[in-house]
């Protein structure tokens, strides 16, 4: 055994000291049948040695040029390792052989040749092992195998002609060279276009290929067989063949299949597992044979084979044991068949079913290293230590295998560190494993943060960590806050690992948890939060909508507040769902999932998906695409009777909605008018029903199912079904006498419906006979239409009635009698011995002696009492005649005798009669009797209006009551402060005299809100009350806040009207303190208002407002204009006042000829219409006046009626037309002149701005001459 060095490092418990962290990670990815020993990259230690391990193993070569012999080996190992190699089992240093080059590196080591002959390499064909070593033990690689071979070439072939008749077969052979490469062949022509394959012409395994028959189309002379090399990227063009097919006269005798390969009926084939495997059956026949495959022995996975080449190979793709057994592959046509057995034997190499894993061990410590591999034949296990087999090593007692291949050590020490090697082997191979036993000491360590706080939802597993390293490996323990010991809950499991696994966590289980590192003083703690798990409260639904509606799935969860906002993801069938931006096929809002134009792809499961950080929830919902029903088909009308059948159908589609009912409609061919009809309903189960009929009709029948999403469209209609005509089955109904006439018998009844005539000819017989004993005889009539009148029978008498059906077929049955009455007269007699008992002021009983019976002609149907109000009991003058009548009527019933009447006026006079009355009428009216009412209370006064004169007092107007019912003697007032508690007291004030309608209250309490009732009063008593609110009006004051906006040549003010305060006047004093002009003052403003807008401001400049009520100031301010102010200039000559007037009047002087003249130009020798017809008219021109001459238009005679006539005479604008009359020159000044002035004044305000200018200017209005009104006499015109 090698030489080990005893290494102790680290120390006991958690290191205080900073150390170099370092990652121990003996691992090697490419193979993974090695494992590693990792040490937790936080786990603090100084340099550490490390076993030898191989992390690039040699590969298997097969060497086609002295370039491709490259054998490498790479490992690592602290220190690093040594490589030696052995050859066949034999040692083997590749630097001391002189044909090769080693390349050695840290962890690396390859050899490769320097020879430029392939021959000088067959002597390095063989096995290789790679062997890397350390102080800590060896390291062994797989077997590594080199072969040498020479590249495929081009080999010289004589050109091959074939010649075949039509219908035989043929195979042209490819000769590929000898290759321990796999080639892939293409049959091409001279033009590199593939031969085209298929069931006639396949491709073998061998290459060639393959003819099942041949036709004369197959005759060409470029077949070529061309064999590609992937591994080298070459391809091999092998020599064409020609073939020649002659047509042959037998064409049409037919051939039975034939296997081409593989020949005879039975072959065997040995494979092993993991290979790929072809079988190949390729057969020859005509016409083409189809092949089939089957296994024989047990069913054929189509999963683990594919059928290639026309079904003419069965591949398998990594065999298993499993597909060993039987294949038969058949071979048909119309003329038989052939078939061949394939016994497929598969076998394994080794591989690996279990590996011991590299670990640390402490010292003391049992080793148990489990090795187990399968294979066919089953493998061998044997051990090696470091390379060596345990045969060859030291006997030690405290190492054993067992029969199942493990490798026991008992009692490990620092020697026993080693890389022990487990390897199986059979015919097929062997496989070798390293294991890296490292015996060593390290203090312990906990790996987990302390402190950490694990967060999870009620019925989860909670999974606490405590991750510790060492060797021994420490075992920890857990504890947790609460008194109750772990171990007691089966809930809690700790784990191997340190892990500490809660199943189905609670509220309970929240709190602090201690993992303690057995005999040291290393802990952490861990908090455990348990949240409330997410719970679907509302899942979505089983859905069931028509095709191209829009439906909505909803979700609602109830979600830990601590968990923050869910994620909503939502899948169809388990594949998720995302928002369709284009069609908007699925919008997600909120809870909600809504998809829009619903089809038949839209159905499925739905899929709601509460995600948290920490846990999910999930429910599912259907949607199901229904419609309504397809009408039922196939309607048969079966089991015919006098009168019913039965009809059959059956059911159309449901579309996923079961039918509820099914409705039959029938059509009555004799009254197709009526349309369609229901008949009867039955429920969706039913596929028949027994239809009852009517006779003498002709019928049709349909079907509508109906479901939940609604009707089906009508089926097709049966065939037409006719039943025969019977008698009448029942009379018409309601049969009753209406007579209204006198000396009539007006008989009707219902009339009946058609399908109940139940044959042709129908009619009612009517009869009647009067109601004496037993009568006289029945009279009759027939009618086909009711109603029937019988005359000349007297009023009011008794009649038995009766209306019988009758057809062609005979009568209905007998129908019963019913009594009825002739036609009804008024009553001949007024009731007597009229009575009127008065109760009180409103209220009287009146009553009467009945009438006799025979007297009313008729049904009586009670009495009517007639009241008339005549007039009031009043002695105010005119009031009797002011008050119209009114006269009330109170109907009785038929046997009453007296009736008490309310609601009558008090204080009045009244008539009354009573009449009796029937149907027919009223008959004459009682004696009339008047009667007086009593004096009664008054109504409420007519109005109440109330006025407050000072803070203190309120006076009351009223006026008096519309009905005072008796006389009025005077009026009470009661009044009351308003309070929250409605106790306040009533004080009452009693005021004599009908005629007083006002009344001062004094000493009121200025601040509160009062009550006041105020009711008429006579003898009988007080009246009813009409009621006012209100308070009294306080002494006026100004505003408190006065709000100002100011603006360029004005200032908004707004302010609060106090409430119940009088109207206040106050004034504004504006001063403008830029120009220095005087102060100016507003009319007065009324508080009431609430906004006044101060007006005649300049724009730009500085105002004090003073706001004064008698001469008393209550609130000023200062305010500044918006816009630009005028800036002063210096006075010059141009700018004067009076230049200015002067200049303004004369060009308005020359305007104004102008204008005259322009004036005159245009109207020329024509003049005014209307002055001619309003002079004195020539008698010669009086018969002209209606003639088209004399016409004129308003235009024309309202542009010529404001200025004088001109002559054709006259001379163009001379002395004498310039002279102006009255005040239409003067309004044209004005108006011509107006926007003229506004550019040579400035504003002013008031007449002191006319202050400035001469007495002879146009603007000022002393200078203007009464007798000119502002014009001159005269004036030059220039031409």
């Amino acid at each position: 055994m090698p030489h080990t060095q005893r290494q102790q490092v680290g120390s006991r418990g958690r290191c205080s000291s900073p150390l170099l962290p370092f990652l121990l990670l003996l691992s090697l990815a490419a193979q993974p049948s090695q494992a590693a020993i990792h040490i937790p990259s936080n786990y603090h230690i100084s340099d550490l040695k490390r076993p030898p391990m191989i992390t690039v193993q040699p590969e298997s070569v097969t060497v086609f040029s002295v370039e491709d012999l490259v054998m490498s080996c790479e490992a690592t190992g602290n220190p690093l390792p040594i490589f030696r190699w052995t050859k066949d089992g034999e040692e083997f240093d590749p630097g001391s052989d002189p044909e090769l080059k080693v390349s050695e590196r840290s962890g690396l080591f390859a050899f490769y040749t320097l020879s430029n002959s392939m021959e000088s390499l067959k002597q390095y064909q063989a096995k290789y092992v790679c062997y890397a070593s350390n102080e800590l033990g060896t390291a062994v690689s797989s077997e590594a195998l080199l072969n040498t071979d020479v590249l495929p070439s081009q080999q010289k072939e004589k050109k091959v002609t074939k010649n075949s008749e039509e219908g035989s077969s043929i195979i042209l052979e490819c000769n590929r060279p000898q290759s321990s490469m796999e080639p892939n062949i293409h049959w091409m022509d001279w033009n590199l276009h593939h031969i085209q394959l298929s069931e006639r012409v396949v491709v073998g395994k061998d290459g060639n290929l393959y003819f099942a028959h041949l036709t004369t189309e197959d005759s060409r002379d470029d077949y070529t067989c061309n064999v590609q090399y992937l591994a080298t990227r070459t391809i091999l063009a092998k020599e064409p063949i020609t073939l020649t097919v002659n047509p042959s006269n037998s064409l049409s005798k037919s051939k039975r299949p034939q296997m081409m390969i593989p020949t005879g009926s039975h072959s065997t084939y040995h494979s092993l597992r993991g290979q790929t495997v072809e079988l190949e059956c390729i057969v020859q026949g005509l016409p083409t044979p189809k092949v089939s495959w089957v296994r024989r022995d047990g069913e054929m996975s189509e999963s683990r084979v594919t059928k290639d080449m026309f079904n003419r190979r069965l591949r398998f793709s990594n065999i298993s044991e499993s597909d060993g057994g039987e294949y038969q592959c058949m071979a048909e046509n119309s003329q038989g068949k052939a078939t061949h057995t394939y016994t497929v034997t598969v076998e394994a190499a080794p591989y690996w079913i279990k590996e011991p894993p590299s670990q640390l061990y402490a010292p003391g410590e049992t080793v148990k290293l489990h090795c187990q591999a399968d294979g066919i034949p089953t493998p061998t296990i044997s051990w090696t230590i470091n390379g060596i087999s345990l045969s060859a090593t030291d006997k030690d007692s405290r190492r054993s295998v067992t029969t199942s291949g493990s490798l026991i050590l008992k009692d490990v020490n620092l020697g026993d560190t080693a890389v022990y090697q487990c390897q199986a082997s059979n015919k097929h191979g062997n496989i070798i494993t390293n294991i890296n036993v490292y015996v060593i000491e390290l203090p312990p360590q906990i790996m987990t943060e302390d402190g950490i706080t694990y967060t999870f939802t009620e019925g989860q597993k909670a999974v606490l960590e405590c991750e510790t390293f060492g060797s021994p490996k420490p075992e920890v323990t857990w504890e947790s806050g609460s008194a109750s010991s772990l171990l007691a809950d089966p809930r809690m499991k700790p784990l191997t690992n340190g892990v500490l696994e809660i199943s189905d966590v609670t509220h309970d289980d929240d709190g602090s948890y201690t993992c303690s590192v057995q005999n040291t003083n290393l802990s952490i703690n861990a908090e455990l939060e348990v949240l409330n798990r997410t719970v679907i409260l509302s899942p979505p639904q089983a859905l069931k909508v028509q095709r191209g509606n829009t439906t909505i799935f909803t979700c609602l969860a109830l979600v830990d507040p601590k968990l923050g906002s869910p994620l909503i993801q939502w899948r169809k069938n388990y594949q998720k769902i995302s928002e369709s931006h284009i069609d908007g096929k699925y919008t997600m809002d909120g809870p909600d999932l809504k998809i829009t134009n619903v089809e038949a792809d839209d159905e499925g499961m739905y899929t709601c998906q509460v995600i948290t950080k920490h846990d999910m929830a999930e429910a599912n919902g259907t949607l199901t695409l229904w419609d309504r029903p397809d009408p039922p088909v196939l309607l048969q009308i079966t089991d015919p009777k006098r009168r019913a059948v039965t009809l059959r159908w059956t059911p159309g589609d449901d579309h996923n909605s079961a039918v509820l009912e099914y409705v039959v409609e029938f059509e009555d061919q004799g009254l197709k008018e009526s349309g369609w009809e229901e008949l009867l309903r039955v429920t969706g189960n039913k596929q028949r029903v027994s239809l009852p009929l009517w006779p003498y009709m002709s019928y049709r029948f349909r079907v509508i199912a109906i479901n939940y999403v609604g009707k089906s469209s009508p089926s097709k209609p049966s065939e037409i079904h006719n039943t025969p005509a019977e008698a009448p089955d029942n009379n018409p109904e309601d049969v009753r006498s209406e007579s209204k006439d006198p000396e009539t018998l007006f008989i009707t009844w219902e009339e009946m419906d058609k399908r109940n005539f139940n044959g042709p000819d129908f009619k009612y017989l009517v009869l009647w006979r009067r109601v004496v004993g037993s009568g006289p005889s029945w009279q009759s009539n027939y009618t086909r239409t009711t109603p029937f009148t019988v005359n000349d029978i007297g009023n009011f008498s008794a009649f038995e009635i009766k209306v019988q059906a009758v057809n062609e077929k005979g009568e209905g049955p007998a129908p019963d009698p019913v009594i009825g009455y002739s036609g009804e007269d008024v009553p001949l007699e007024a009731p007597m011995n009229v009575g009127i008992i008065l109760i009180n002021s409103t209220t009287i009983s009146v009553n009467w002696e009945a009438v006799a019976k025979e007297t009313v002609r008729g049904h009586l149907l009670g009495y009517k009492v007639y009241l008339t109000r005549i007039s009031s009991r009043s002695h105010h003058r005119g009031r009797r005649s002011r008050e119209p009548e009114s006269t009330l009527v109170v109907e009785t019933g038929a046997n009453e005798e007296k009736k008490v009447i309310s609601d009558l006026r008090p204080y009045s006079h009244y008539a009354l009669a009573v009449t009796v009355f029937n149907s027919k009428g009223e008959g004459p009216q009682s004696e009339t009797m008047s009667f007086k009412t009593d004096e009664g209370v008054p109504r409420p006064p007519m109005s109440l209006m109330l006025d407050s004169p000072s803070e203190t007092e309120m006076t009351l107007h009223w006026t008096p009551p519309a009905q005072p019912n008796g006389v009025l003697i005077g009026y009470l007032l009661q009044y009351q402060q308003i309070v929250e508690s409605d106790d306040s007291p009533m004080q009452v004030e009693t005021i004599e005299g009908p005629v007083v309608t006002h009344l001062t209250l004094r000493g009121l309490d200025p601040h509160s809100q009062y009550r006041f009732f105020l009711r008429g009063r006579t003898d009988a008593g007080d009246g009813e009350p009409i009621m006012r609110e209100g308070a009294t009006t306080l002494d006026g004051a100004p505003p408190d806040t006065i709000n100002l906006s100011p603006g360029e040549n004005l200032v908004n003010l707004s302010w609060v009207a106090k409430k119940r305060h009088r109207n206040f006047s106050f004034q504004i004093y504006y001063l403008n303190t830029n120009d220095g002009s005087k102060e100016k003052k507003t009319e007065k403003i009324n508080s009431s208002q609430s906004f006044y807008q101060l007006q005649g401001l300049t724009p730009g400049s500085d105002y004090h407002l003073r706001f004064t009520y008698s001469n008393i100031t209550f609130w000023k301010t200062d305010i500044k204009t918006d816009g630009t102010g005028v800036t002063e200039v210096q006075p010059s000559f141009a700018t004067q006042g009076w230049f200015i007037g002067v200049v303004s009047a004369i060009v308005l002087l020359l305007l104004i000829l102008l204008i005259l003249c322009f004036i005159k130009r245009s109207k020329g020798g024509k003049y005014s219409v209307k002055d001619k017809e309003e002079g004195p008219m020539d008698s010669e021109a009086r018969p002209m006046k209606d003639e088209t001459f004399g016409e004129y238009s308003d235009l024309e005679e309202k542009r010529t009626a404001s200025l004088p006539s001109l002559g054709e005479e006259s001379k163009l604008c001379s002395e004498d037309n310039l002279d102006f009359n009255g005040s239409s020159a003067m309004t044209t000044e004005l108006n011509m002149d107006e926007s003229l002035v506004s550019q040579f004044s400035r504003p002013s305000e008031g007449p002191e701005a006319l202050q400035g200018l001469p007495d002879n200017s146009p603007l000022n209005p002393t200078a203007v001459s009464p007798a000119t009104n502002g014009m001159p006499n005269s004036v030059t015109i220039l031409d």
